[in-house]
């Protein structure tokens, strides 16, 4: 391999592998680690997973991770680049559109992700494809990439389908997949930042949550949906469970005994 086409797919690999890595651990240290017992009252399913979880998911998502490499060098380093709708040039489109073009990316990313996410379901692909992702039926923070290389490829495949639909500033990539990863972990993390009575608010029903995505990984064929809940109420796949689960969770009061701590 050239040198040079070495070194680009290198630096995509690191920028994506950072991201996943500090998200993660953040996330990990705070909740797993430094406030396992103080907060384990608040975690969404009471027990933890076990290492051999986390080894799988962190496994995976290495593996992930090349992948999307490869889509950020597919866009941004080869001869197909000059053919997408990236521009380089901030004042090609006005500031209002630049600020635009971010709820229109996380629409066509919540849409392409919960049909991708649906069909991913479908006996005939299920075992193939996306039984990996769903080994991990109380998911840590290492889940957020944790996917069968099948199932990698389509979740990478939003990245070309951007670039292809709308004028975007290379920019928005950056700040789009930072927020993505972050919003994936927190999904995967097993706590619930979201405050009482978020999932009944006239916006906060429409936005998708960590209890919503931990009832998606515990019963498996309810709630696909990524950043909005949208579609899982359009589609009748919100979780009959979700409202009840959300309320119970955030309902919860710090236990007075010390043995009541996670196991």
């Amino acid at each position: 391999m050239d040198s040079e086409i070495l070194g680009q797919y290198m630096m995509h690999y690191w920028i994506i592998f950072s991201r996943y890595i500090i998200t993660a651990t953040i996330f990990f240290l705070l909740y797993y680690v430094i406030f396992k017992n103080k907060w384990a009252y608040k975690k969404i399913q009471r027990k933890l997973p076990n290492n051999k979880d986390y080894i799988r998911e962190v496994s995976y998502s290495l593996m992930t991770i090349f992948i999307f490499a490869g889509m950020g060098m597919l866009i941004f380093n080869s001869p197909i680049t000059e053919y997408s709708k990236i521009y380089w040039d901030i004042g090609e489109y006005p500031i209002w559109y630049y600020v635009l073009s971010f709820p229109l990316m996380f629409f066509i990313h919540d849409t392409y992700f919960y049909w991708m996410h649906r069909t991913m379901h479908h006996p005939a692909i299920f075992k193939t494809a996306h039984l990996v992702h769903h080994k991990s039926t109380n998911p840590s923070p290492w889940a957020a990439y944790s996917f069968h290389p099948i199932e990698g490829f389509f979740e990478g495949a939003i990245l070309p389908i951007l670039a292809f639909a709308l004028p975007l500033h290379f920019s928005t990539f950056g700040f789009f997949f930072l927020f993505q990863i972050v919003y994936n972990v927190y999904g995967h993390s097993g706590y619930e930042w979201y405050p009482k009575g978020f999932n009944n608010h006239w916006l906060g029903k429409w936005i998708n949550t960590s209890i919503h995505h931990n009832l998606h990984h515990k019963h498996f064929d309810n709630s696909y949906g990524l950043y909005f809940t949208f579609w899982d109420r359009v589609m009748g796949t919100l979780h009959p469970l979700y409202n009840e689960t959300f309320d119970e969770v955030k309902t919860r009061t710090k236990p007075q005994h010390p043995e009541q701590v996670i196991a």
